[in-house]
């Protein structure tokens, strides 16, 4: 059952786990799924920059595992969201910050610096893996600037 599709936010569960075989149209789907989720949770001012970056990782995925296989996890966090893309290639991602102007890629990990609050690499303890997150806060969960 796919549990985004609840008419209410207090019918939206807190989690939202799957684990696919990435492709080309994978990212597409989870940017649907996870619009729905934060729209339904009250957080639609944080779909755009979490679609983004969540299509960043997802062709992260796609362009350098093996295998293509990974998890998403979509967290939803007192005003915000967290979202993992967790795969089973050690080898943690690097930013392009020496990225080629012309070049086709490069500069997925720095969009992801540029549109979420956070975002980092948690490696797998038996070093086989890792999961890459970011943190979208929504209005409400960002702090106002000191005077």
């Amino acid at each position: 059952m796919n549990h985004v599709t609840g008419p209410r936010a207090a019918d939206v569960e807190s989690q939202y786990h799957a684990e696919f075989a990435m492709g080309a149209h994978l990212a597409r789907h989870l940017r649907r799924v996870l619009r729905l989720y934060l729209v339904r949770s009250g957080l639609s001012d944080v779909s755009d920059a979490a679609e983004l970056a969540l299509t960043q990782l997802v062709a992260n995925v796609v362009r350098h595992v093996p295998g293509r296989r990974g998890r998403v996890c979509f967290l939803l966090r007192p005003g915000g969201v967290r979202v993992e893309v967790a795969d089973g290639c050690p080898a943690p991602p690097v930013p392009g910050e020496a990225a080629d102007a012309l070049g086709e890629g490069g500069r997925g990990l720095l969009i992801v610096a540029a549109v979420a609050d956070r975002w980092g690499v948690t490696p797998y303890a038996d070093g086989r893996g890792k999961t890459v997150w970011f943190e979208c806060a929504g209005k409400a969960g960002k702090s106002s600037p000191r005077p």
